[in-house]
């Protein structure tokens, strides 16, 4: 079930479905689950601020049932982003939440 959001205050994205599929792809591999289960959503034009500047910057969010690996993925999905978007690592905030898999329903049941 992993899930990556990422929010940006970015007006668009250039290539947008090229770089969800980038997203999927490297959370598949930092997780090690099938991309099958993998779920990427792009959120542009997002009202935001970041140290005191409306400087362009985004807010990303990975949920999964285990497999998270906080330290060596924040720099991973960094990266990716930056390279993709231009924003600098530093305007990035990434989020980790390792849900329960009673607290997650697929294909009509829940993981657990």
């Amino acid at each position: 079930m992993p899930l990556i959001n990422l929010r940006t205050s970015l007006a668009s994205v250039d290539h947008r479905d090229e770089l969800l599929l980038e997203l999927s792809a490297k959370l598949a591999e930092q997780t090690g689950k099938p991309e099958d289960y993998v779920m990427t959503l792009l959120e542009t034009d997002v009202a935001m601020t970041f140290a005191g500047t409306s400087a362009p910057a985004a807010f990303v969010e990975v949920k999964s049932i285990g497999a998270l690996r906080p330290s060596a993925m924040t720099e991973s999905f960094c990266e990716l982003i930056t390279s993709r978007t231009g924003i600098p690592a530093d305007r990035i905030y990434v989020h980790f939440e390792d849900v329960p898999a009673s607290s997650l329903g697929w294909n009509g049941r829940t993981f657990g």
